[in-house]
């Protein structure tokens, strides 16, 4: 499937190139060998970035975020070399609004993610008839932190549109029951740590960021990563963690 993909980039890159030396020699525009490379990076971005959402499309991992990002600022780019608009790499900042219409649209899926996130936990509580579990607004902005002595786990919902989650359950009272938590935020960083006598189970989806669970690592675009204790299905007191972030790290260690 990658060799397919490079394949086509380099035959479109040719075709690209090719053609624009036509343009050149019938006096269209001004291209040649040495200005070349000026033409050629928008055209990258611009591949790359159509490649990203056919991949988002195809169910193929990719991203729409990132796909229409480097589309568009490849395409203005390209524009500019043709001197249609003016604009310059140094220009990018200028697309700022468009993290608006990312943060929109984020809503729009989220809500859909958050409902199905979060039943788990709800059916959880409902079924064990446990009050006050811990929930958070996906509006809120800062620190959410776990880490006062004996503090007692319960089902946890935790949103947030941007910070940090830290959660160490060595200072927390487990409960004889398995334990849905989630974490669900546009931008942030989670830190988890659990003790070695307690089994858990640990689904992580980054967008762009890094995950590190008990020394597995996966680190870029669109990442997961899921680890499941050995005695996880026979333990009656475990934790069984989902997080979903769109930007961030997740690192969950053993203590």
């Amino acid at each position: 499937m990658r060799g397919n993909f490079f394949r086509s980039f380099i035959a479109i890159t040719l075709i690209l190139v090719g053609a624009a030396l036509v343009l050149a020699n019938i006096g269209i525009i001004d291209f040649n060998i040495n200005n070349a490379w000026i033409y050629i990076y928008p055209i990258l971005f611009i591949i790359f970035g159509v490649k990203w959402m056919l991949d988002k499309i195809r169910y193929n991992g990719g991203s729409w975020v990132f796909g229409s990002f480097f589309f568009i600022f490849g395409s203005l780019l390209l524009l500019d070399r043709f001197e249609l608009i003016e604009f310059t790499f140094n220009d990018v900042y200028k697309l700022w609004p468009l993290l608006i219409v990312y943060i929109g649209f984020s809503f729009i899926g989220n809500s859909r993610n958050r409902n199905k996130v979060s039943s788990k936990s709800e059916k959880w509580a409902k079924k064990n008839k446990v009050k006050g579990s811990y929930d958070s607004s996906f509006f809120s902005i800062g620190e959410h932190e776990y880490n006062q002595p004996n503090w007692k786990v319960e089902p946890m919902n935790l949103k947030s549109m941007a910070g940090d989650f830290y959660l160490d359950f060595s200072k927390a009272f487990i409960p004889e029951k398995e334990i849905p938590i989630t974490i669900n935020s546009l931008a942030g960083d989670v830190h988890i740590l659990i003790p070695e006598n307690i089994e858990f189970r640990v689904d992580a989806t980054v967008k762009a960021g890094e995950i590190e669970v008990v020394g597995r690592k996966a680190e870029g675009i669109n990442r997961s990563l899921m680890h499941e204790t050995v005695d996880y299905n026979s333990a009656v007191r475990k934790l069984d963690i989902m997080i979903d972030l769109k930007a961030g790290s997740v690192r969950v260690v053993t203590v």
